[in-house]
């Protein structure tokens, strides 16, 4: 049921592009050159379509990666809490050896908690 909803809005965007394609075909020039407007240094002619849908890529783009570097220090956090549980999992499994190994409880309760084995 998701492939046929999501063929189905593929199939609409689609058609809305070439919609969007056929009706923008008439020419643009693009120039970055403020200085010398009568006399450009470097101009680009292309359909109106492909400058419209350019530009939205490149700002997809460059959002994810604003995205992506605002994300870093979450990322990095995670990657700190991660190796803590492996560290404090090791730690546990050791205790756990140790206390299989002597009969005796490896890892005693804080005064003042109860403690409930397994």
């Amino acid at each position: 049921m998701i492939r046929v909803i999501n063929l189905l809005v593929l199939v609409a965007v689609a058609i809305v592009v070439v919609l969007f394609a056929l009706a923008n075909r008439a020419p643009t020039t693009i120039s970055l050159d403020p200085f010398y407007p009568d006399a450009p240094a470097w101009t680009v002619s292309a359909p109106t379509w492909i400058v419209l849908l350019a530009t939205l890529a490149l700002g997809v783009i460059l959002g994810g990666v604003a995205a992506w570097l605002v994300q870093g220090k979450h990322r990095r956090l995670e990657r700190v809490y991660k190796r803590e549980a492996r560290d404090l999992r090791s730690e546990m499994e050791r205790a756990r050896e140790k206390e299989a190994a002597t009969g005796l409880p490896a890892l005693t309760a804080p005064v003042g908690t109860s403690v409930t084995t397994r």
